[in-house]
């Protein structure tokens, strides 16, 4: 039996606009009878709200196959026992999964941990709350390194470029919790319950998916149709410094190339 674990923002769709084939790739899964769990480094919206969304563009996902950089942190810092008050920089996603595990929000004077994700109300204010917190001891914990996020109208700036900011002024390294990071990774093969060497990882980023599969034991897919595309993919490659197992077009053409592979 293989398994998949699949990226979401330019792997199944962009803004709200998706990727041909992702809804006949969801289908062939489901047809097939292949485990699979959409595991995205977005910290923005909640499984519930990614399934809904993902209905909206006609790929039917039910909440329970979404797996969020949001839930890994929360999960994270269950492990960690190292405290419950947490200063968040993010959105609902985030705010959700931290509440819905325990933790206290709004802990302004001496929180235990700065928790940042997406934030598309970023500030000055906040970068200047969340680098006092830190140098006042706290732990920081990322959900995500993503610099750039595709989007309707191109690229924009992700969580990793509020981190580099927050870094540069705090001199603290974040704990990083989305891919590339193990953490997520070896959350997400658990949850598949399947072996890291029968598990695909499908996505559009060299640095963050094929990496994270890499590193975590796993075979892996880069689909030409986000951050990497046809025009920057030798680029994409070098930059990395690593090869995917299948370098495809889109997901109509993984489905094509997995079903050539005769080792599996």
């Amino acid at each position: 039996m293989k398994g998949f674990l699949i990226d979401l923002d330019g792997t199944l769709y962009r803004g709200h606009e998706p990727i041909p084939h992702a809804a006949a790739f969801i289908h062939w899964l489901k047809q097939q009878q292949l485990p699979y769990l959409l595991v995205t480094n977005n910290s923005s919206r909640t499984p519930e709200q990614v399934a809904e969304h993902l209905q909206e563009l006609g790929i039917e996902v039910p909440a329970a196959a979404v797996y969020t950089s949001s839930q890994a942190a929360a999960q994270y810092l269950t492990e960690q026992r190292g405290g419950n008050r947490v200063h968040m920089v993010g959105e609902a996603g985030l705010r959700i999964a931290l509440e819905a595990s325990g933790f206290a929000l709004g802990a302004e004077t001496t929180p235990d941990y700065v928790v940042q994700g997406i934030d598309r109300s970023f500030s000055y204010e906040k970068l200047t709350e969340a680098v006092r917190h830190l140098k006042h001891g706290a732990t920081y914990v990322l959900t995500n390194p993503d610099r750039m996020l595709p989007s309707d109208g191109g690229l924009m700036p992700g969580a990793g470029s509020l981190a580099a900011s927050i870094t540069a002024a705090s001199g603290v390294e974040p704990v990083v919790i989305g891919k590339p990071s193990p953490i997520i990774m070896a959350y997400a093969i658990e949850r598949l319950g399947l072996p890291a060497a029968d598990v695909w990882v499908i996505g559009d980023n060299v640095h963050t998916d094929i990496r994270g599969g890499r590193l975590a034991g796993c075979r892996t897919a880069l689909v030409l149709t986000g951050v990497a595309t046809a025009d920057n993919v030798q680029e994409q490659l070098a930059s990395a410094g690593l090869t995917p197992d299948l370098i495809c077009d889109d997901l109509q053409h993984f489905i094509e190339q997995f079903s050539g592979i005769d080792s599996l």
